[in-house]
């Protein structure tokens, strides 16, 4: 190179602005998820939280590239595409099963940390908990395993229901299969009939509600799961307009005025997500990283919301919420 080149490029390099400069020696994580970021801004925080905790802080030393599938499902192999293109040094994957397998067919060099609610070696995602094999590992929080559990406690808040309906989401098959297998011999036990009713799209839950004035239930059962997960607020507002008793998976429902959330902690479980990538970044192997297991549960009552509904909670149940909201 000739010296005046040599002394141009260096000119160059200096008017470049110092922030510029950082975010090219960056290591860059890749984050998709079937959602749209709308209400994940908790879990988001907590993300950037476990990061935090092993030293990275977006936009300081590390940067962070988002993908959403805005819940087009078949989005999915394409939106993990270019991640790879990218040569992102870490993914995560959010937001369910489909998205795990999408970024798993992608790649099979690039470290994947999931989030998944179901076991992950019998799903196909790992060959052990213990020592995941490949280039993936992650967290598995229980959801659907809860399902029966959440119909219990439901059934002691509102001792007269007779009629549930029950609201999945067909497009995530393997998530309805398990939740029904979990709820019908549940619900067959507590002497419950149940309507299962498929949902898809917001129009659709809109839809669900209408039917509701010709064949009324006696209470409301939320499946958990990714896209419902999205709408909460439009569940949680749509239960109490139409007066009805609601059961849901996690906390996030409780917190916008559903009645009722029992499930695991997820938003420790995407601290614990951002932890992993973090020490991901700096070497760890996914096979050296266990699968994390989840070990807390929330039971969380919205008091306020039962009073609306006329409910009266009984203090044993109370007693043995993690946190009533009044």
């Amino acid at each position: 190179m000739r010296r005046r080149e040599f002394i141009a490029g260096l000119g160059s390099a200096a008017g470049m602005p110092f922030v510029a400069l950082a975010q090219q020696a960056m290591p860059v994580i890749g984050f998709i998820d079937s959602r749209s970021p709308d209400g994940l801004t908790d879990r988001l925080r907590m993300l950037r939280q476990g990061m935090k905790e092993t030293g990275f802080v977006e936009g300081e030393n590390v940067a962070v590239e988002y993908r959403w599938a805005e819940g087009q499902f078949d989005r999915l192999p394409v939106l993990a595409s270019e991640l790879v293109r990218r040569q992102v040094a870490v993914i995560v994957a959010s937001g369910g099963n489909p998205v795990s397998f999408a970024v798993k067919a992608a790649t099979t060099t690039i470290p994947i940390v999931f989030l998944t609610s179901e076991d992950p070696v019998r799903l196909g995602l790992v060959t052990s908990l213990a020592r995941p094999s490949g280039n993936l590992t992650g967290m598995n929080f229980y959801s659907q395993e809860l399902a029966a559990k959440r119909l219990e406690l439901l059934r002691e808040l509102v001792p007269a229901i007779r009629r549930v309906a029950v609201l999945v989401n067909p497009q995530n098959a393997r998530n309805t299969e398990i939740t029904l297998k979990d709820v019908e011999p549940a619900a067959r036990a507590m002497g419950l009939q149940i309507q299962v009713l498929n949902v898809r799209t917001s129009r659709e839950i809109d839809n669900v509600f209408e039917s509701f004035a010709s064949e009324r239930p006696d209470a409301l059962f939320v499946g958990g799961e990714a896209f419902l997960d999205s709408r909460r607020l439009q569940l949680s507002l749509l239960a109490m307009r139409h007066a009805l008793p609601a059961a849901y998976s996690g906390r996030e429902y409780a917190e916008v005025g559903g009645l009722m959330s029992y499930g695991s902690d997820i938003r420790d479980a995407y601290r614990q997500m951002g932890i992993y990538a973090g020490r991901m970044l700096k070497g760890t192997k996914p096979s050296d990283l266990p699968v994390i297991q989840a070990s807390k549960f929330e039971f969380v009552i919205n008091h306020q919301t039962a009073r609306s509904l006329g409910l009266t909670v009984p203090p044993s149940l109370l007693a043995r919420a993690d946190e009533v909201i009044e």
